[in-house]
């Protein structure tokens, strides 16, 4: 294929269609090598805001907490007292927990906000 009017200079010529054993060695090698080091690579374990999610005991805390505080701010407005009475009493947990799952702490305030916000008008 090659003769010395090609290659003058009697290099070894590597064409991308070349099956050389010793390349293709080489690059599994290397693949290999890769792989085994992200087996051995330990999982990133990533948390947003980095804060633990919420149990059903520590929601339903901090739901009472969330409507007392509610109630200590308006306790001269008695129709935001009934009605945080009765957003207390229709409050289903697993409900909540199930349309916000892995709750975080500062996920919960956000979410408590926006559903309460009618109670103080």
């Amino acid at each position: 294929m090659f003769n010395s009017v090609n290659n003058p200079f009697n290099r070894q010529i590597e064409s991308s269609t070349s099956s050389g054993d010793g390349n293709q060695r080489k690059q599994r090698e290397q693949e290999q090598k890769e792989r085994k080091l992200l087996e051995e690579e330990e999982q990133d374990e990533v948390k947003i805001g980095g804060r633990p999610v919420l149990s059903e005991d520590e929601i339903k805390y901090m739901v009472n907490e969330y409507i007392r505080k509610i109630k200590s701010e308006h306790e001269n407005e008695p129709k935001v007292i009934e009605k945080a009475d009765k957003y207390l009493e229709k409050f289903n947990i697993q409900k909540f927990m199930k349309n916000n799952p892995n709750i975080t702490a500062p996920d919960f305030y956000m979410i408590m906000y926006s559903e309460t916000e009618y109670i103080t008008r």
